[in-house]
């Protein structure tokens, strides 16, 4: 971390203002179980991970913003009374679009920053390099403005479960409390990647359910283990039509909770809540009545099934057999939630699915491809001996059965991290 923020250091413009350089590390995540849950209320078994982005930022009293990556490869110039909505694909649409929604938010955010940041994240590849890089953004801009001593962020933001939603809100254009949304960056999600980001624990995996955001378990992680992760090289981008299919999952649940709302003359906010009410059979049977344009009654149904046996069945009893030591039935509720993506979800590609099985081939105690889907990553979880040996034989595997994707492809292990934080300042709070 030192020889990372001494780089970052070096190449801060030089000013004449006086602010104290102030640096910022945001992890990227584990999507452990909990696919495609969180934005309907469902819940998610996550951590965060020892890779991630590292800003440092200095404050501007002239409200401009100037972000820079550290390779050049990214550059943001803009006056915050002057940002206009980035379009999708260019990624100055994650920094704009913090700024803008913040400053709406927030009145009193007037001052701007110099900032540099790096990162070890593989941009797409469903380990939220997206949301981690706007999160750095979101904290750099509201310590510089300390937003935590206005009465806005007293009355909504008091705790990293609510900033979570709060980053989260940025992201999808929801309005969270009384702070009013404004248009995210078009994907459909939940606030599943800002809690890993914001709220998990180093050598800990986390139960959270969302709408809204709230803890259930720390879950502590097996000392003899450790996630090896691969990357595909497969890039899970959310842009044009690869962006309609990533937000066909979450309209599948919110056309379902609808055709619900409308059967039974009830108003619940969140498929989870529709199911805690009469249970996935009594959401089914609803279902079964309702004429669609766009879905078949039996895409509904089927989206309400995996929904239901990933939240309430898998994502509990993964967190039972992890704390108790039964990892081989923790590899058994890991394969299922897999299959039920391969068969409902439908959001795999040969590459995620051939990690998974080679994984497991190779000694793995449980492997499971995460994120968005179509495209992205896999981790699996082995043993910490002959964990780099275990990484060279996946590695190896995956080359002979995709050569045209190594290159582009990353292998890495991690242990769970801790959630973001202030450098120097391990327990600082925002």
């Amino acid at each position: 971390m030192s020889e990372r923020l001494e780089r970052l250091l070096q190449v801060m413009p030089a000013e004449e203002s006086s602010a104290r350089p102030f640096a910022w590390f945001v992890p990227g995540r584990i999507e452990v179980l909990g696919k495609h849950t969180d934005y309907a209320g469902g819940r998610s078994l996550l951590c965060a991970i020892e890779r991630g982005f590292l800003i440092v930022a200095r404050a501007r009293d002239d409200g401009r913003v100037r972000l820079h990556s550290l390779s050049g490869a990214a550059t943001f110039n803009a006056h915050l009374t002057e940002i206009q909505r980035a379009p999708a694909g260019e990624w100055f649409v994650y920094p704009s679009t913090v700024l803008r929604r913040v400053t709406q938010n927030f009145p009193s955010a007037t001052r701007g920053f110099d900032a540099v940041f790096e990162s070890d994240l593989p941009p797409a590849g469903g380990l939220s390099s997206s949301s981690a890089l706007m999160t750095a953004v979101f904290l750099v801009f509201a310590a510089v403005n300390r937003l935590e001593t206005t009465d806005s962020w007293r009355a909504e933001l008091v705790t990293r479960d609510a900033l979570a939603g709060y980053a989260a809100s940025i992201e999808n254009g929801q309005s969270f409390g009384r702070l009013v949304g404004e248009r995210g960056v078009g994907t459909s999600g939940g606030s599943e990647d800002h809690v890993a980001i914001l709220c998990c624990r180093a050598d800990t995996l986390s139960q959270y359910a969302f709408s809204p955001v709230r803890r259930e378990a720390h879950v502590p992680f097996p000392a003899h283990l450790t996630f090896a992760v691969a990357v595909s090289g497969v890039v899970a981008r959310k842009t044009g039509n690869a962006m309609a299919q990533y937000n066909r999952a979450a309209k599948l649940a919110r056309r379902a909770l609808e055709h619900w709302n409308v059967q039974t003359r009830r108003t619940d906010s969140s498929l989870a809540d529709a199911i805690r009410h009469a249970g996935a059979a009594g959401v089914r049977e609803a279902l079964g009545r309702a004429e669609d344009p766009e879905f078949a009654a039996g895409e509904l149904r089927d989206r309400v099934d995996q929904f239901a046996v990933e939240s309430e069945t898998l994502v509990p009893a993964g967190s039972r057999q992890l704390e108790s030591g039964d990892t081989t039935g923790f590899g058994e509720t890991v394969a299922r939630s897999q299959q039920l993506a391969e068969r409902i979800l439908r959001n795999q590609v040969p590459e995620t699915s051939v990690l998974v099985g080679s994984a497991r081939e190779n000694g793995a105690v449980a492997a499971s491809a995460f994120g968005a889907g179509f495209g992205g990553s896999v981790w699996a979880l082995v043993p910490r001996d002959g964990a780099p040996d275990f990484l060279k034989r996946w590695k190896d595997a995956y080359e002979r059965a995709f050569p045209g994707r190594i290159a582009a492809s990353t292998f890495f292990l991690t242990r769970p991290a801790p959630a973001a934080f202030e450098v120097g300042s391990p327990d600082a709070t925002i």
